[in-house]
């Protein structure tokens, strides 16, 4: 049914409404894919996937379409309470190997904090598979913003979506996903 992703673009959505579930359909609609049919699939990037901007893949599916991603989502219908959503992704230098995408949802922490996180663990199982001890505090090169993983050089980003709790109790649903494309 699926073939191996030749792209993927990532994207982030908030949604509030006084039901759960249509603040969920609102926050992928804020994140431009909720006239997709989503599949949840593992963490894996193909080798060779190139990231491309929401724009650019939006204009490659089609309403209705299945649609394999990897999302984060959290919710809240508590006043003031911040809630974030994210996805990170660690791509290896040599693309001929796969790298890993991760999934954090959480509750306190900012847009920055829970990036970084998610970064983080995405670099840290990609250091698994390259079967190198992997240590966030020592392995990030500040001035390069890349992680170097046993000689390797390692891009990571992330995509993040923060939101506080609505006052009046509606639910406020945040989204992260990064949209794979055959």
């Amino acid at each position: 049914m699926f073939s191996t992703p030749k792209e993927i673009f990532l994207t982030r959505g908030v949604g509030r409404h006084r039901e759960r579930l249509t603040s969920f359909e609102m926050a992928l609609r804020d994140g431009g894919i909720a006239q997709f049919n989503l599949v949840r699939v593992s963490s894996i990037f193909p080798p060779h996937c190139k990231v491309i901007s929401k724009a650019a893949g939006l204009k490659k599916l089609s309403p209705g379409q299945i649609i394999p991603c990897v999302i984060s989502e959290n919710r809240t219908n508590e006043a003031r309470r911040l809630i974030a959503a994210s996805v990170g992704l660690a791509i290896p230098t040599d693309r001929n190997r796969y790298g890993y995408l991760s999934e954090h949802h959480s509750f306190g922490e900012n847009e920055k904090r829970a990036g970084d996180y998610v970064e983080d663990l995405a670099a840290e199982m990609l250091a698994t598979i390259l079967g190198v001890q992997f240590d966030p505090q020592k392995s990030w090169d500040e001035k390069r913003e890349q992680w170097k993983i046993s000689g390797q050089i390692v891009k990571t980003r992330n995509i993040t979506q923060t939101a506080l709790g609505e006052v009046n109790g509606q639910w406020t649903t945040v989204v992260s996903a990064a949209v794979m494309i055959s």
